[in-house]
């Protein structure tokens, strides 16, 4: 079904002033698990120290907040906003599992001068052997590790059901759909090993970036593409603007009513949108003049990430970005 202009009159809203609302697809944005070497007080201290500096990373969605005055005493006193914490025997050794109260974590990114563009969504990692099988979880640990350190996110295929590298690295919009539907996010990291080289390609809302790397190991080509991974996510997504942008949004792929209420139920959900509204409406697209913390391009770009939403070329006339909805 086809949104009518008639629909639109009917169904035209006003977010404003909407509450930051925060989603974590794969466990708390607040949760971290570190190695340790035993259980003294200097040991759980540090490790308290790395999982703050991670988490803060995260909450404040992958900026690097080392510079900021104020973040070496934060991780100093990293203890004093523990809400629990858990020591486990893994096959890597010790490791300490440590959780953070959410409030006194939001608190500090604030205090720390952050704007935050919100919690990324995690990276769905399909990586391939020389043999073209993926690797499971055990195999990829150095990569989610390494990117973990740098406050980014990782989950896997479904075993049993993986989705189908070839139509991911395709842009193909129904793998993408169906990626979005059961991993939560529009950040997929596609790999292939050859040996001591590898192939990589970061999709991001629909848009593919590539590029390859070497190493003498295994674990270096892993900790290379997160390396790469963060930086390419930073790069694209960590946008944040010197105060409240407004802007024109073009979303097409909108083929019932509650396509519509779903982008707008996307939008009020995301952190950095303080206003929406719709200013009209052409066959299966909306015209959405939009206020919001971040540029129109970094506000797409983020929007995108989350997986309901397509980055589409050029922006439509009379908009500053363009979107495809996913069904």
């Amino acid at each position: 079904m086809r949104l009518s202009r008639l629909l639109i009159a009917t169904l035209l809203l006003v977010f404003a002033a909407l509450p930051p609302l925060h989603a974590q697809a794969s466990g708390s944005p607040y949760s971290v698990v570190v190695p340790v070497a035993d259980t003294s007080d200097a040991q759980r201290d540090q490790a308290f120290a790395t999982a703050l500096g991670q988490v803060l990373t995260r909450v404040a969605g992958g900026q690097d907040l080392r510079s900021n005055p104020g973040y070496g005493d934060a991780l100093g006193k990293a203890g004093s906003i523990v809400q629990k914490f858990q020591y486990q025997r893994a096959a890597t050794g010790l490791i300490l599992d440590v959780e953070f109260e959410p409030g006194s974590v939001r608190r500090l990114v604030s205090k720390l001068g952050v704007a935050s563009a919100g919690i990324k969504p995690p990276v769905l990692l399909l990586v391939q052997g020389s043999d073209g099988s993926l690797f499971d979880q055990a195999a990829l640990a150095s990569l989610a590790a390494a990117a973990a350190a740098r406050g980014t996110n990782v989950v896997y295929p479904d075993a049993a059901n993986p989705p189908d590298p070839a139509k991911v690295a395709a842009v193909d919009s129904a793998a993408l759909a169906a990626i979005n539907r059961q991993y939560h996010t529009g950040l997929v990291l596609l790999g292939k090993l050859h040996g001591s080289s590898a192939d990589w390609t970061l999709i991001s809302g629909g848009q593919p970036q590539r590029w390859s790397s070497h190493g003498a190991t295994e674990d270096a080509l892993l900790g290379d593409a997160a390396g790469g991974m963060v930086d390419r996510i930073g790069k694209q997504l960590n946008v944040v603007g010197a105060g409240p942008s407004e802007g024109k949004l073009w979303i097409s792929g909108l083929a019932s009513a509650a396509d519509y209420a779903n982008l707008l139920n996307a939008l009020q959900a995301d952190p950095a949108v303080r206003q929406v509204t719709t200013v009209g409406a052409e066959n299966d697209a909306v015209l959405l003049y939009v206020k919001a913390s971040l540029p129109m391009t970094g506000l797409a770009a983020n929007l995108a990430a989350g997986g309901h939403l397509l980055l589409q070329g050029e922006p439509h006339a009379g908009a500053d970005a363009n979107l495809r909805w996913l069904h």
